[in-house]
């Protein structure tokens, strides 16, 4: 076994792909297939399953991956104090609900990582394809909520694919309407005074349950609504049409503006958001997640 084995299992998993993964680490596909058949014969253990669609992680390949990537991080880590040789691009991916606070994290996280280069990505995606990221390893952690409803339903997804949900914060209901709107003014709304004006959520594509709303009391028969895929549309429309979400209450003015506003929901029921991180229990998560989630939890603190 060879570190320079071990780089192109992380390469092959960032690039999801072995031609891609060959082409960028500058070797010929055979050598680089070779090399991994000749690390698998070696641990006794198949790292990648290969089939008509690609290549995919196996059950112990995501437990090697999460040791490789130990190692390669803390080799770099040595090279950097003990050689000055220049840390290596750094690359990681997260998911995420559509969640203002969590960009805001992102935001802090990159500025404190302060690095020459990277290759980060942040994606704000349906909840379906949040589990389906971080279960793929597609991403290192995705952030997600669940409450009363939708909780049974999400533990048994979580439960089958490996993953396990980990607490932030647990929120009271709010809405986000315009700073113009007149509910701004009021100490806490209600579903009734919410009725004539326009709902917007969160699209769920093809996987449009109602288990995977981003919005708390998503079965809530209402007059208007609309389907939006961005936070950008979402907010603009609260703004040019006056509508209203329900969410957590949790927005940052230094990257949100003030046109936005949160107002307490007053619910029948006890209704809580209680919003979380999701991570594949089948490996470690990279020291760059760990840095992105400890800025989360110093949000959530303040929140």
């Amino acid at each position: 076994m060879t570190l320079q084995q071990l780089k192109y299992i992380l390469k092959i998993v960032e690039c999801r792909s072995i031609t891609e993964a060959a082409r960028q680490a500058f070797v010929t596909q055979p050598a680089l297939s070779n090399s991994v058949r000749d690390l698998e014969k070696e641990i006794g253990i198949e790292i990648f399953s290969r089939n008509a669609k690609g290549i995919s992680l196996t059950s112990d390949g995501a437990e090697f991956l999460s040791y490789a990537r130990q190692v390669v991080e803390q080799t770099e880590l040595l090279e950097q104090r003990y050689t000055g040789k220049k840390m290596a691009r750094q690359i990681c991916s997260f998911s995420t609900q559509h969640y203002a606070f969590a960009v805001n994290a992102f935001v802090n996280f990159v500025r404190k990582m302060n690095a020459e280069e990277y290759d980060f990505t942040l994606r704000e995606t349906r909840t379906y394809e949040i589990i389906e990221d971080v279960k793929n390893l597609k991403s290192d952690t995705g952030i997600i909520y669940m409450n009363n409803f939708n909780r049974k339903v999400l533990e048994k997804i979580l439960n089958e694919n490996h993953l396990s949900f980990t607490p932030l914060f647990c929120a009271q209901p709010h809405v986000f309407v315009s700073s113009e709107n007149p509910l701004e003014k009021k100490k806490f709304v209600t579903l009734a005074d919410l009725e004539e004006y326009p709902y917007l959520c969160f699209e769920q594509g093809d996987f449009n349950s109602f288990y995977f709303s981003e919005e708390i009391l998503s079965t809530v028969s209402r007059r208007k609504v609309i389907h939006v895929s961005d936070r950008g549309t979402l907010f603009n429309l609260l703004v040019g049409l006056n509508g209203y979400t329900i969410c957590s209450g949790v927005i940052t003015s230094d990257l949100n503006g003030t046109q936005i506003v949160s107002v307490p929901l007053k619910t029948e029921g006890d209704e809580t958001m209680t919003i979380g991180y999701i991570v594949n229990d089948r490996t470690e998560i990279s020291r760059y997640a760990k840095l992105y989630l400890e800025e989360l939890k110093t949000l959530a603190a303040r929140y």
